[in-house]
């Protein structure tokens, strides 16, 4: 059984990263893909790997789905696990994280949406919304196209009010993700946004006490040089690559930039968190449907946008 923390509630900020693109069968000789690059890397007991990792860097933020480097090739996070930045967060006024009782709501990524919308058309931001503010680790992510390919994924670990927080990551995640270029006006129709809201964490008693397509997992290891690096996948990851267990341990410790020979001995030297997430995503059409009264001529206009919380 996993040992259950308490997030601290006021702990400095830490991004992370994790979506993948399409869905390898890892077998074979550990080929590891970033964006439409492969290389081969030697030693790997796993096979294709997708951008789905959160690795951490230094200066308080990850990249949701390259959480090894940041723009530039910079470290992004290095989380350190004695501030306590990863233990589970309580659930607001006492509520059980059941589906009947879901803090998630497709609002909140209308909101990102709204949030989006008016950055690109230089509009003011939006006024703030009506569902809750409570703090929260939480992760944006955005897809294009009918295959859903991803297209930004950022987060943090660190619990944020949910207002602030959502906009921030919205924000980061579309225009500020290392492995593609920003969002622009033109690819809005083809949009889907999530929200991840991240709860439950804990400590695991081994590399293997975690469930596929029940938990996310944050990984801490040490690499060949001696570093301490840390990756996440969010709890969909996994299930939706059809890995399993090892796989996708390995996939993490090939994100987190591991680069020698994948041994059992290795796993089992791995520090493993387990999370579960609240998660909705809507469509940019859901997106419109919702805020009919703000259409204009066929324009969406900002007024209305914020309007729409006033």
């Amino acid at each position: 059984m996993g040992k259950r923390r308490c997030v601290p509630p006021l702990e400095p900020k830490l991004a992370a990263g994790c979506c993948g693109v399409k869905k390898p069968k890892l077998s074979g000789s550990g080929t590891h893909t970033h964006g439409n690059q492969a290389t081969t890397v030697p030693g790997s007991s796993s096979g294709p790997l997708q951008n789905h990792q959160h690795a951490d860097g230094s200066n308080g933020r990850e990249n949701v789905s390259d959480l090894t480097l940041g723009p530039g090739n910079s470290p992004i996070t290095r989380m350190n696990p004695a501030s306590g930045a990863l233990s589970p967060l309580p659930r607001p006024n006492g509520t059980a994280n059941t589906t009947k009782n879901l803090v998630v709501t497709a609002e909140m990524c209308c909101y990102c949406f709204d949030v989006l919308y008016c950055h690109l058309y230089g509009f003011p931001q939006p006024r703030l919304p009506r569902f809750t503010n409570d703090p929260y680790p939480l992760f944006v992510t955005w897809k294009t196209g009918r295959d859903k390919r991803l297209r930004g994924c950022i987060g943090t670990f660190s619990a944020m009010n949910l207002h602030s927080g959502l906009r921030e990551y919205t924000l980061t995640s579309a225009l500020k993700d290392s492995r593609f270029p920003p969002l622009t006006r033109e690819e809005l129709p083809k949009l889907s946004c999530s929200v991840s809201l991240l709860t439950n964490f804990e400590d695991a008693s081994d590399y293997l006490d975690w469930e596929v397509g029940v938990h996310g997992i944050r990984i801490e290891f040490i690499n060949e040089k001696g570093v301490k690096r840390t990756a996440t996948y969010l709890p969909e990851v996994a299930k939706e690559q059809d890995w399993d267990q090892i796989q996708t341990i390995d996939s993490l410790l090939r994100k987190g930039g591991f680069k020698a020979p994948i041994t059992s001995e290795f796993r089992k030297t791995i520090r493993l968190t387990r999370y579960r997430s609240e998660k909705v995503t809507i469509s940019y059409a859901e997106y419109i449907a919702s805020r009919q009264h703000c259409l204009q001529n066929g324009t969406l206009h900002a007024p209305p946008l914020y309007n729409h919380y006033s």
